[in-house]
């Protein structure tokens, strides 16, 4: 069954659908995005009204009793609808395009069942940053029996980057939707080896300096905000923060890019004091001795730079293109950071060997 939302409304600056009935007489058996039993992980906005990322890799979690559960989205402004992957009781993943405004998921079998809505991708070629966005996802509310959930502490991983952070072309050769996936990008894999909390921030054609595509700023005016006019949450608890930037900087010298990298990771740690801060040399070498310098010249004990050549091998398929990591390429980075997180988590006795992790099978 699929229910179109009513007409829209202006809310906070962004534009929604009005309120459907149900939600409006307070039907007991209607969620709003931003209440307890949904679990959100990623940057999304959250009031009463609407959960918006505009981020692929952000992802929400919710348990209900009964066989059928509705997510609501607002669809009044996109003209690229985000797909999503929909996995209920840890089953497979189903791919959906957010294209209706009413999505019904069905279980089977008797008992409770949880659902992971997971953001496969939001295309990066529309206004995705200032609201009325043009892609995007707008979660207006869950209908269904939902039930309270133990949200466990887990580490926080954070991955900001450009469009090879976003998972773009992981899955074939052409920049759309169907060839994207963030998660099957290395930061998601990552964070589900290590049973992490995900925050993963990808932006094409983004870079140190240059903005990315959709109206998004550089990285150093976008970071703090999940879209314009959204804070985002603050990073103060993160574990681990890895950075892939510099990619999409070729345009820019040596001095100019070195100034703003120094700038960015500098604010990067005024956020996150305690954060390991890993900062990547780009998969194709730019500016990679920029980068390597600007650690060096911090003398930041916990910012590290990672130097990732012979990590990716295009003739052994790691590539879709010249510079996107094919998903057997994410595998492979995956598995080199797996370790690296592994093997220093700040939170490890230098006795205790490094937990046990693996990237789940059936990713490829």
């Amino acid at each position: 069954m699929r229910r179109t939302l009513p007409t829209a409304a202006t809310i906070a600056g962004l534009l929604v659908a009005a309120t459907p009935p149900a939600l409006a007489s307070g039907a007991p058996d209607v969620v709003r995005p931003d209440d307890g039993r949904i679990a959100y992980e990623g940057h999304w906005s959250r009031t009463a009204d609407a959960a918006v990322t505009v981020n692929s890799g952000s992802r929400l979690r919710f348990r209900f009793s009964g066989t059928t559960v509705h997510a609501l989205f607002d669809i009044s402004s996109v003209t690229m609808p985000a797909q999503i992957h929909v996995s209920v009781d840890g089953g497979p993943k189903e791919v959906h395009a957010v294209d209706a405004g009413d999505l019904e998921i069905v279980a089977h079998g008797r008992g409770a069942h949880t659902v992971e809505i997971s953001v496969k991708d939001v295309f990066s070629r529309v206004n995705r940053w200032t609201p009325p966005l043009e892609s995007g996802v707008v979660l207006t509310g869950i209908r269904g029996h939902l039930l309270s959930q133990h949200v466990l502490s887990k580490r926080e991983l954070v991955f900001y980057g450009d469009s090879i952070t976003q998972g773009v072309m992981a899955l074939c050769e052409v920049n759309t939707s169907d060839c994207a996936d963030g998660t099957a990008a290395y930061p998601t894999l990552v964070a589900d080896a290590l049973h992490a909390s995900l925050t993963q921030v990808g932006f094409g054609r983004q870079g140190v300096i240059q903005t990315g595509n959709g109206g998004v700023p550089a990285a150093s005016d976008a970071y703090g905000w999940n879209y314009a006019g959204s804070r985002a949450d603050p990073d103060r608890r993160a574990d681990v923060i890895v950075v892939n930037q510099g990619t999409n900087d070729t345009a820019f010298g040596s001095a100019e890019f070195q100034v703003a990298c120094r700038a960015y990771l500098s604010r990067l740690r005024a956020a996150a004091p305690h954060a390991r801060i890993l900062a990547l040399r780009p998969f194709d070498g730019s500016h990679a001795a920029d980068i390597a310098d600007v650690v060096h010249e911090l003398a930041d004990r916990r910012t590290e730079f990672v130097d990732t050549t012979g990590w990716l091998d295009a003739a052994q398929g790691d590539f879709n293109g010249t510079v996107h990591p094919s998903a057997r390429g994410h595998r492979k980075v995956a598995e080199r950071l797996i370790g690296l997180i592994s093997k220093k988590h700040p939170q490890q006795s230098p006795q205790a060997k490094p937990p046990s992790a693996s990237i789940p099978n059936g990713v490829l």
